[in-house]
């Protein structure tokens, strides 16, 4: 991976075509370069609702996809990136895959960014101990990212397929959910740590994003979503964009969802970053 002459602070856009750990459907792996071709589309321009033009001189740049031939070292690799861009002084921003990646992207991350809190969107908490016999399945990141203290706080957003298990675990763990049915208090949400993000298409109802390998209606609206990104004002750290399946998109509905995604992520690294240094 090249990462000379990228400006230090610039939002480092990594895929990871990696989706061996999905429970149900595969094709997330197939996501990557679908979401670039969205955020790069003609059809729109690289101007952020909070307006900022990501085609300004160090903003971002697009770093491919990171190819994972072994699942069994798929982790390592993972980690071994995030490391890399770190210690360029990047900000990760990687394209999924499904939502296992997360792990290791936080284990990357939490050897730099102590305390840490955690923006999850997502219609499951992902905490299960273990599914499928897979502790490491994409069901499982945040129980794993917990145990190992890499958090110190833990929010999500859009919840809405919860069971008892679940809850032991939230209880277990001190995680805060905003489940879509009291979504309301998403306008409450504030945060006094660096913040991570980490944004399962699937958060999203499946009206507007019905390329997803689960189908959970009752979601967010796409502007919802953007209002609560737009609502953080601490410094992000990094994201994540999961989860989405081009195999189940329809007219490439999702994947316009991502484009825009991806600029507001991109754009809210860089407007936090300079509200930080300017109260500096």
């Amino acid at each position: 991976m090249k990462l000379a002459g990228i400006s230090a602070g610039s939002a480092a856009v990594v895929g990871f075509p990696f989706d061996a750990f999905s429970s149900f459907l595969h094709g997330a792996a197939e996501a990557p370069p679908v979401i670039r071709e969205a955020f790069l589309s003609p059809s729109s321009n690289l101007w952020t609702e909070t307006g900022l033009n990501l085609e300004g001189e160090g903003v971002y740049a697009l770093l491919g996809d990171v190819q994972i031939e072994d699942t069994g070292r798929a982790f390592a690799v993972i980690e071994s990136t995030i490391t890399q861009l770190l210690a360029h002084r990047l900000r990760p921003v990687s394209l999924g895959g499904d939502h296992s990646i997360t792990y290791p992207i936080l284990r990357a991350l939490a050897k730099r960014h102590r305390p840490l809190t955690i923006l999850h969107f997502d219609a499951h908490p992902d905490l299960y101990d273990e599914f499928d016999g897979n502790r490491y399945s994409h069901a499982c990141p945040f129980a794993r990212i917990m145990e190992d203290g890499l958090a110190a706080r833990l929010v999500q957003v859009g919840i809405r397929t919860m069971n008892d298990h679940l809850r032991r675990q939230i209880e277990r763990f001190g995680v805060e959910v905003i489940e879509m049915r009291h979504l309301s208090r998403a306008a409450q949400l504030s945060f006094d740590t660096p913040v991570y993000l980490s944004f399962d298409l699937d958060c999203l109802d499946p009206a507007f994003a019905p390329g997803v390998s689960h189908h959970e209606a009752g979601g967010l609206s796409t502007r919802e979503a953007i209002s609560i990104l737009h609502s953080v004002t601490a410094p992000v750290v990094g994201a994540d964009l999961v989860e989405f399946n081009p195999r189940r998109d329809v007219q490439g509905i999702t994947a316009t969802a991502c484009g825009r995604l991806l600029k507001e992520i991109i754009g809210l690294i860089h407007l936090n970053d300079d509200a930080r240094k300017t109260a500096a």
